[in-house]
C-alpha cells in the first residue's frame, strides 16, 4: 500500500517522506477523522523522531495540495478526513465517534447564493449515534 500512497503523494506534487508516508496511509486505514493528538500519539510508536509540529505541517501541505479536508464539527477540535468526494458527517455527543455518510441531493434556494462564489461545502449533524441509543 505505501507504494501506491507514495505515488498519490507524488502525482499531487509531495515529496513521498516516511513520515508523509505513514500520515497518508493513517488517514486511509482508519476512517476515524483523527486529530492531530491521535495521529501523532499512535504513529509516534513506529516513527519516534515524529513531531507534533511535522503532523501540523503535513496536514497543512495535504490540505494545499487537496488531498484531504477539514473537519471542525466541534469549535475546539480539528479533524482530518483523506475523502475528498463531497459527504456528510455525524458526530456522536455522547461516543464521540464521527461517522460519513453519502448526500445524494440537496435542495436549496439557490437564488440566495447566486451572487456568492462558493469554495467550500460541509454538512454535520450531532447527536446519539444508533450504538449509543442502544445502551
Amino acid at each position: 500500500m505505501s507504494k501506491n500512497i507514495s505515488e498519490h503523494l507524488k502525482k499531487n506534487g509531495i515529496k513521498p517522506s516516511l513520515q508523509r508516508t505513514k500520515i497518508y496511509e493513517y488517514l486511509i486505514e482508519n476512517k476515524n477523522h483523527p486529530t492531530v493528538d491521535q495521529i501523532y500519539n499512535d504513529l509516534v510508536k513506529d516513527i519516534p523522531t515524529l513531531s507534533k509540529t511535522t503532523v501540523y505541517n503535513t496536514f497543512n501541505l495535504f490540505m494545499e495540495k487537496n488531498i484531504i479536508t477539514i473537519i471542525t464539527i466541534e469549535e475546539n477540535e480539528t479533524r482530518y478526513d483523506a475523502d475528498t468526494t463531497f459527504h456528510g458527517h455525524f458526530k456522536c455527543d455522547e461516543c464521540g465517534e464521527v461517522y460519513d455518510f453519502d448526500i445524494d441531493d440537496i435542495q436549496i434556494n439557490k437564488d440566495i447564493l447566486k451572487d456568492f462564489q462558493i469554495n467550500e461545502r460541509h454538512l454535520y449533524f450531532k447527536g446519539k449515534c444508533k450504538d449509543c441509543l442502544k445502551k
